[in-house]
Formats: C-alpha cells, sequence, structure tokens
C-alpha cells in the first residue's frame, strides 16, 4: 500500500525479512484506539468530515473483531499491523474516507505512540505481580518473625538473624523495583503523535487532544525525539531486568537452602519436577529457569541498547527489532514473579533445620564481643579475644557454649585476656540465639519487635502502592471508556 513510488510487489523473501506481524499482534488493539483517537482529532480540526469519521470510526471498531485466522491471513500480506489496519479500514470505508485516515501521521510517530500505550499498561500489571510478591513475602515474614538462622557473608555464617529478616529484605528490593517503574511510567506516558515522520506537519492538527483522549500526561514536544527515541524502552528493560536479578538471587537462595545439606527450606510438590531415572529426585526445576531467565533479561537489555548505540538521529528500521525485546521482557518478568509469589507462598519453612544450625553455629560471636564491650573492654581487644575462643573451640570441634572453664583457661592464656575467663563462662551462659536477637537494638536489626514494626510498616506502604497504581488505572480506563463512547456516539449505524 505504501509502494507509490516503487515498482510491483515487494519480494516476498524481502516482505517475510521485514514484517514484524509476528510481534504486532500484541500492538492491534493499541494501534486501533490511537486511530480512533487521531481521526477525532482530524474531524474537530476540520481536515475530514463527520461522514468520513463515522466511516473510519466504524471500520475500526470492526477491526477490533479480527479474529485469529485473519490476523495469520495479514502476517503474510503486510508488513506490520500499522498497514494491515489501515488497509482494513480503508477496504470497509473507502478510500475517499479511509485514505485520509493516516493524514498527518507517520507510521513513526504511530509506533511509538502504540509502544508507549502497551508498555504503560505493562507497567500497571508488573507493578501490581510485584505488589502480590510483596504482600506474600510479608505474610510469611509475619509467621516467621521467631524462625532464628544464621545469616551469611561470603557464603560462611555472619550473624544470627530470621527468616522473616531475610524475607523482608526482598520485600523491600521490590518496593524500590517499583519506584523505578512509576519514575519510569511518568517518562513513558507521553504522546509523540503528531510530530509526523520527523520534522511535524503543516496541517492544523492538536497533538495536545489527541493525548488527552488517549490518557497521556502531555506530550514528547520535539518531533526528532518524538519519533525516534526509544530510551523510555530502555529504561523499561533496564528496570524489569533489575526485577528479574533479586528475583534469581532469591531463587538462588532458595535452591541452595532447600538441598539436603542446609535442609532449610522444602518446595511443595506441584512447584518441582523430578527425575526421568532418580525416582527421589525432588528438583527446583522452576527456580532454576528463573535464574537462567534472568540471564536472557540481560541479553535482552544488551540487546536493546546496542540497537540504539550508534543510529543516527532520526527513525531507522533498526528501532523495529526494539518491539520483540521489549516484549519479551515483559513476558519473562512477569511469568516469574506470578511464580515467585507461588513458591513463596508455599514454601515449608524448617524451624527446627534453622535453629540447630544457629546453635552450632559460632556467629553468636559478635554478640560476645558486644557483651564485652558493654561491660567497658575496647571493641578491638575484645574482637581479639573472642576470635582466639573461636578459634579454640573450632580446633576441639566444640561450640563456644560448650567451652568448660579449663577450656577458657587454656584459650585465654596470653597476658592481655587474664582474668577474664570468668566474665566469658557468664557471658556464654547467658546468651542463646533468640538472646542475641532480643539483644539487637539498631533499628532495622532482626529483633522481633523490629520485625513486626517493620511488617507493620511495609504493609502500609504496599496499600499506598496499591491505591496509586489501582487509582492512576481507574482514571487510564475512565479516559479510555470515555473516548470509547464518543467513538460510538461519533459512528452512524
Amino acid at each position: 500500500m505504501y509502494r507509490s513510488r516503487l515498482k510491483g510487489r515487494l519480494d516476498e523473501h524481502v516482505l517475510a525479512y521485514l514484517s514484524s506481524m509476528d510481534e504486532d499482534s500484541s500492538l492491534l488493539h493499541y494501534d486501533i484506539v490511537g486511530s480512533e483517537a487521531h481521526s477525532i482529532m482530524l474531524y474537530e480540526q476540520g481536515l475530514i468530515s463527520r461522514d468520513e469519521l463515522s466511516r473510519i470510526l466504524s471500520a475500526l471498531e470492526d477491526a477490533k473483531q479480527i479474529s485469529p485466522e485473519e490476523l495469520k491471513v495479514m502476517r503474510e500480506r503486510y508488513e506490520d499491523v500499522h498497514e494491515a489496519v489501515e488497509t482494513y479500514v480503508i477496504e470497509r470505508a473507502g478510500m475517499d474516507a479511509g485514505g485520509k485516515m493516516h493524514t498527518a501521521r507517520s507510521r513513526n510517530d504511530q509506533v511509538a505512540l502504540d509502544l508507549r500505550m502497551k508498555i504503560r499498561d505493562d507497567i500497571t500489571s508488573i507493578e501490581s505481580a510485584i505488589l502480590d510478591l510483596i504482600d506474600v513475602l510479608l505474610l510469611r515474614a509475619e509467621e516467621c518473625v521467631d524462625a532464628v538462622m544464621p545469616m551469611y557473608t561470603h557464603l560462611q555464617h555472619a550473624q544470627l538473624g530470621s527468616f522473616s529478616h531475610y524475607l523482608l529484605a526482598y520485600a523491600d528490593m521490590l518496593f524500590r523495583d517499583i519506584e523505578r517503574l512509576e519514575s519510569c511510567y511518568a517518562r513513558v506516558n507521553l504522546s509523540p503523535l503528531g510530530a509526523s515522520a520527523i520534522g511535524g506537519t503543516s496541517l492544523p492538527v492538536d497533538r495536545e487532544r489527541v493525548a488527552s483522549l488517549l490518557g497521556f500526561d502531555s506530550i514528547v514536544e520535539n518531533s526528532i525525539d518524538a519519533t525516534s527515541s526509544r530510551d523510555f524502552i530502555l529504561e523499561f528493560c533496564s528496570s524489569l531486568c533489575i526485577t528479574m536479578l533479586d528475583l534469581s538471587r532469591m531463587a538462588e537462595d532458595i535452591m541452595l537452602w532447600s538441598s539436603t545439606e542446609f535442609n532449610y527450606v522444602e518446595l511443595p510438590d506441584e512447584l518441582t519436577s523430578t527425575s526421568s531415572v532418580m525416582p527421589q529426585k525432588k528438583n527446583p526445576c522452576p527456580l532454576e529457569l528463573m535464574r537462567a531467565r534472568a540471564s536472557t533479561m540481560l541479553g535482552v537489555l544488551a540487546a536493546a541498547m546496542g540497537i540504539v548505540r550508534a543510529l543516527p538521529s532520526g527513525y531507522s528500521r533498526d528501532l523495529q527489532e526494539g518491539k520483540r525485546l521489549v516484549f519479551d521482557a515483559f513476558r519473562i518478568t512477569y511469568e516469574s514473579l506470578i511464580i515467585m509469589k507461588q513458591i513463596v507462598s508455599g514454601l515449608i519453612v524448617k524451624r527446627k533445620s534453622m535453629l540447630d544450625a544457629a546453635e552450632r553455629s559460632y556467629a553468636i560471636a559478635l554478640d560476645v564481643a558486644e557483651q564485652l564491650v558493654q561491660r567497658g573492654m575496647a571493641f578491638r581487644v575484645a574482637h581479639r579475644l573472642v576470635g582466639a575462643l573461636v578459634a579454640y573451640a573450632h580446633a576441639h570441634n566444640k561450640g563456644l557454649k560448650e567451652l568448660s572453664m579449663e577450656d577458657l583457661n587454656s584459650a585465654l592464656h596470653e597476658p592481655l585476656y587474664r582474668d577474664t575467663a570468668e566474665l566469658i563462662a557468664s557471658i556464654l551462659s547467658s546468651v542463646s540465639p533468640e538472646v542475641s536477637l532480643s539483644r539487637r537494638s539498631s533499628k532495622g536489626s532482626p529483633n522481633p519487635r523490629e520485625q513486626e514494626r517493620m511488617i507493620h510498616a511495609r504493609k502500609e506502604r504496599s496499600k499506598g502502592y496499591r491505591g496509586m497504581v489501582s487509582t492512576r488505572e481507574e482514571r487510564l480506563e475512565h479516559t479510555l471508556a470515555s473516548l470509547q463512547d464518543m467513538v460510538k456516539s461519533l459512528v452512524m449505524r
């Protein structure tokens, strides 16, 4: 349809190579709605007649009912969804009316519009899925405030904490993912339509009117920027990539802790796979795939950045490849969030195994050192003293609390540690994993009272974000419903 200068039909192999119809089915609805708003603006500006508008809108409404079979035929005939929809409208409304629908716009600003409309919906869907996961994390954290476990640095026992504290850490990471997406939404929700191919139009269009009809906050003002920039895609993919990295790290922890060696958690049977030959196997396959798909997301982001890295200003066909990348990014992240919510919800927490590991651990060493500091000892001296105790206990295959007075005197033989054995014995007799956590006083620590405070605060924060997302979604739905009502009133049946 666009080959006004060129002779003959496009070579079939070239058409297949150029076509984005396989990906464009995701944009069909947005292309139709965007065309309806554009056509209404053309009528209001006196560029098309009332009758022409009615015929165009009637055809566009029919296009919303395009069947999968018709889409399949379109994939074989057209380069993209924009050509397919315009041809569909012309066939039904006639060239004298349908041929005017594309007045004062280009595929360049049209595809940018469709992408922005889809991505803003995708952001809302991702944020809702993140909040669902956060709420499950908070619910499980509330149940596990007293589930004591070792915490790790360098994959070695570090300090004692609780499973609740661990879950809250990921809730906080996911809140930041929402904040990034909220910031991204503000830059996505700008209309590029009316910028034409790159340099605007001499026709009297009203870009702000189209933006208002479609629920955009404003327009991308500069026509070059409007048609050729894809930083909003890069930002969206980058935000989703960070979310996937968060999920991947969580997946790694759960896989590790569900192993026989740790036995801290267990996945429900319905969320695991087995072996074709080893009947005992219970494999965390969804988590393994989640970890792999985080790597896929890194590739998606790198590919999206690579596409725009050396493009000259203005539209280039290279940008078409960004569509499938952004669709993949959404699908991977959304599906992973749904799966992780199921996993966290169904996770069996092995409290006794965690507590046993905590009681066997030397991770209580810092708590002992801090008890000495509270009695007036310099921290560096306390650090050295407790380090000597741990070295002795380890060499004799004992826990700190298992050290006898004789052991303490043997371990603390340096002059610097004289007269400390009784003090150490007194401290060791009073410490335990539970006591250790109850003595933590710093804000944000795994002290049970701090856990309860943080859980409550984050529940309120989640409610606030849900309200914000819901309000925004309702406002957009109302705007688009009003557009639909306007379309219906303008269509002559």
